[in-house]
């Protein structure tokens, strides 16, 4: 019977990692939002608080509903070669607006342009703070080598 390997990284759930990184993504998050507040005209946080519960929202929102509606919007993602994802994105920032008070986007090009600033602020800080863990040896159980007709090609 053949032995199943997953890989470590192929198994974990957006849940998976802890606290810490928990953290991170909020942290991540939060960077990123308040740079799309501070840059795109059109998106404002009344208040710090405003603008922490904006940040908490949409990291529960991407953790949450993003992944459903991925899976129902693929073939126009596919259609568009990716690009539907910052449409998708800037639906999900609108929703964001829409569920707390004192974040307001003003319209949807403003969200297009804060889901545009957003997804490329955390994938930059996603991919240069991931933890690079060593890569494991495969240990896979060896068995000693068979020698077939051992006696095939000797001259009697």
């Amino acid at each position: 019977m053949p032995i199943v390997h997953i890989s470590r990284h192929a198994s974990r759930s957006p849940f998976s990692g802890g606290l810490r990184a928990a953290f991170a993504r909020l942290l991540i998050t939060g960077v990123a939002v308040f740079l799309a507040i501070t840059i795109v005209p059109g998106i404002e946080a009344s208040t710090l608080s405003a603008g922490l519960a904006a940040v908490l929202v949409l990291t529960l929102l991407n953790l949450l509903v993003r992944p459903v509606l991925f899976v129902l919007t693929l073939p126009l993602i596919v259609l568009s070669l990716g690009l539907f994802l910052v449409v998708l994105n800037a639906l999900l920032l609108e929703f964001t607006a829409y569920l707390v008070k004192g974040f307001s986007v003003d319209g949807f090009w403003p969200a297009v342009g804060g889901a545009i600033i957003i997804s490329l602020v955390t994938t930059i800080l996603n991919a240069w703070t991931v933890d690079h863990e060593p890569s494991e040896p495969q240990s896979f159980p060896q068995r000693p080598p068979t020698i077939i007709n051992p006696d095939e090609g000797r001259e009697p």
